[in-house]
């Protein structure tokens, strides 16, 4: 049986870079993949879907709030795979999750666990919830070597915890820090 898969990742974690190569691999055996995003991610442009390193390919399918998994438009698929999850309806996880005992067809979602604030998104926590694998595409902290575990918002070189949840952006907004860094960012009062 397929299984659903949720590899997550701080900022700049190379998610994207994954699930490109990923798609590159089941193409380069003759297998056909599906890619979606959600619509709201248009930081490279509506339907692109692209990693920091360069590789780029459009998306087939944007979500929005609206969408509805047809499970007839799977018919030859090998495998989907779902970019920036975290901003996905869970009502998508949940039929990603319903595509991979019905069409027997694995569906790997890429994202982030958390926000800048370091509470779950709600896709996420759906994912976390009834994915088969659970992995985490690791990365070090920007200020010091420990693993980075949250993602730090920026605003003009200036740690912040305020703003919308969900704000677009990469490196020049948002930052992979450790637990310790995290925090001593957002509270330089705390540092040793």
């Amino acid at each position: 049986m397929a299984k659903l898969y949720f590899r997550y990742g701080v900022v700049g974690s190379a998610k994207t870079l994954n699930l490109l190569a990923v798609a590159h691999n089941y193409e380069q055996q003759g297998k056909r993949v599906l890619v979606l995003k959600p619509e709201l991610d248009t930081r490279f442009g509506r339907e692109l879907v692209r990693s920091r390193a360069g590789l780029r390919r459009n998306a087939d399918i944007l979500v929005n709030e609206a969408t509805d998994l047809n499970f007839g438009r799977f018919e030859g698929v090998s495998c989907v795979l779902a970019d920036e999850a975290q901003f996905l309806p869970v009502r998508i996880i949940d039929q990603l999750r319903e595509l991979t005992w019905r069409c027997d067809i694995p569906a790997i979602c890429y994202g982030l666990r958390t926000d800048f604030r370091t509470r779950a998104f709600e896709a996420s926590q759906r994912l976390l919830e009834v994915a088969d694998s659970i992995e985490e595409i690791k990365i070090s902290c920007n200020f010091c070597n420990d693993k980075a575990v949250f993602n730090l918002k920026h605003r003009g070189g200036v740690a912040s915890a305020d703003g919308p949840t969900i704000e677009l952006g990469a490196e020049e907004k948002f930052l992979p820090a450790c637990c310790r860094c995290y925090r001593e960012q957002l509270e330089p009062g705390l540092r040793p």
